[in-house]
């Protein structure tokens, strides 16, 4: 790694109603027209659970309390940019609000979808976290070497 260098730290929500999963579908920007969890990256001022319950707020406009995310995955991504990331994945079935498009000017619309029905169209790096996420997995590895290996989770 060149010096300097560093590694971005996402958080994403798994919003999760009965079975099903809140996606938005991106617009104008990264994976444009593609499915995407609410995210955002963590500022150097926050704990994890933070960014998490403000992006909930500013992308679908839901409230939710730290105490109501539970960290269901983390995956170690390479090739979504120029430097690493690691996604930190949370789960939230409990928030007040009822989740709508909070960013018109980056995502086109705000769906739930069942959780074994997933939608074609969503962005490998998130969806690879959501799958780990549904197969019991807390660690993964996308666009390194060795990929994500289940002996790790």
């Amino acid at each position: 790694m060149p010096d300097g260098q560093h590694t971005i730290i996402d958080v994403h929500i798994l919003l999760v109603r009965n079975a099903e999963l809140l996606l938005i579908r991106r617009r104008g920007t990264y994976g444009d027209g593609m499915w995407h969890l609410p995210s955002g990256k963590l500022n150097a001022d926050e704990s994890l659970p933070e960014p998490a319950a403000r992006e909930g707020k500013e992308e679908v406009g839901v409230c939710i309390d730290p105490a109501d995310l539970h960290h269901v995955h983390t995956l170690h991504v390479a090739g979504s940019g120029p430097v690493p990331r690691l996604g930190v994945f949370f789960e939230a079935r409990r928030w007040s609000g009822e989740p709508y498009n909070q960013e018109p000017d980056k995502c086109s619309v705000v769906e739930w979808f069942p959780l074994d029905d997933l939608p074609d169209e969503v962005i490998p790096y998130p969806l690879a976290g959501i799958q780990d996420y549904l197969e019991g997995h807390t660690f993964g590895l996308l666009g390194w070497a060795e990929e994500r290996n289940p002996a790790l989770a």
